[in-house]
């Protein structure tokens, strides 16, 4: 695997081989790190996190990997920088690729994390846009290695919810570049737009997955391994539209029954989050106030059961983003 000097904007930057390397080295930084055996492969190396958007996750993880392995982190938070505003993604890419080995951009437009990676002479990751999130998929893919003795073709997974966002979509393109068995449950309304659809499809051809994409929820459940979700609400919507969202997606939360419809016991549930699976937020109890609902995309007793690997699946964003660095920013 040579990835030096690589960017990561999408899922599909990487081959197979090399998205499962990154999980590999991944595993191996882990390990390493948990028997204090880590090596600091990034002594002297400088990170930016430009993020338009604000983060727990996404930046901690970052943040403490480069820490792990010696490097710095400049945290350039929304309305630190001139960015978009007073100078362009192309003149801030030039500039800081001048003064940073790497540079993680999370915001909305896929665009941007483009023309940064375009431009900037140096790795920049996408640390997530509203139409890819590929740090979360080398997450979850590792996580999913974790909780399977299968070979990652016979891997079955299936997301329920709204589908046609970030996390969604990719999942659909990370399964079916992996070979895996996608199933995306969700109302018609809220599917991938077709240009991700036929993209999952082309990558299927090559590498065997199967991959479906309906609005039942029992087709998309039966013998799954893992159940997966996500937030219905972006919190930056106006309340208006909440209650249709909510209307539209109840059906498909994820609850005791939905893991019982896959058949299969030891089936595994997991989430990006933040989640609402209670009323423990602001969020949470005005959502209760206005719906009388103690749980929106999925329900506390599930968040919390044994089935629930959703903070290994945190913890891996960590080791993840670990490996993506130390393949890009060091000749291994």
């Amino acid at each position: 695997m040579d990835l030096f000097g690589r960017s990561l904007t999408k899922e599909t930057d990487l081959s197979p081989a090399e998205f499962t390397g990154i999980v590999e080295l991944a595993a191996q930084l882990r390990a390493e790190r948990r028997t204090g055996r880590e090596i600091r492969r990034l002594e002297g190396r400088t990170v930016a996190l430009l993020f338009e958007k604000t983060s727990t996750r996404t930046r901690s993880a970052f943040e403490v990997a480069a820490y792990h392995q010696g490097a710095h982190v400049s945290y350039v938070r929304p309305g630190d920088s001139q960015l978009g505003d007073k100078e362009s993604f192309r003149d801030t890419a030039r500039v800081l690729g001048r003064m940073y080995d790497g540079i993680a951009y999370r915001g909305a437009e896929q665009a941007a994390v483009e023309a940064l990676a375009a431009d900037a002479g140096v790795p920049v990751w996408n640390a997530l846009t509203d139409a890819w999130h590929p740090t979360q998929m080398l997450a979850d893919a590792l996580t999913i290695s974790d909780h399977t003795k299968r070979p990652v073709s016979e891997v079955s997974i299936c997301y329920l919810g709204d589908t046609r966002n970030n996390v969604a979509n990719s999942l659909l393109v990370t399964g079916s570049l992996l070979g895996w068995d996608v199933r995306l449950a969700g109302p018609s309304a809220l599917w991938p737009d077709p240009a991700v659809r036929e993209l999952a499809a082309r990558l299927a051809e090559r590498s065997g997955a199967r991959v479906l994409v309906t609005e039942r929820v029992d087709a998309a459940t039966r013998g799954a391994q893992f159940v997966y979700t996500d937030v219905w609400v972006s919190m930056g919507e106006p309340p208006e539209r909440w209650a249709g969202r909510i209307e539209q997606l109840l059906p498909y939360q994820v609850t005791t029954d939905v893991l019982e419809a896959t058949g299969n016991p030891a089936e595994k549930v997991l989430h990006c989050q933040p989640a609402m699976h209670d009323r423990g937020t602001a969020i949470g109890r005005e959502l209760h106030a206005r719906y009388g609902l103690d749980a929106l995309e999925i329900t506390d007793e599930v968040f919390e059961s044994p089935a629930s690997i959703v903070f290994d699946q945190a913890e891996n964003r960590m080791h993840a983003i670990k490996a993506l660095m130390v393949a890009t920013l060091t000749e291994l």
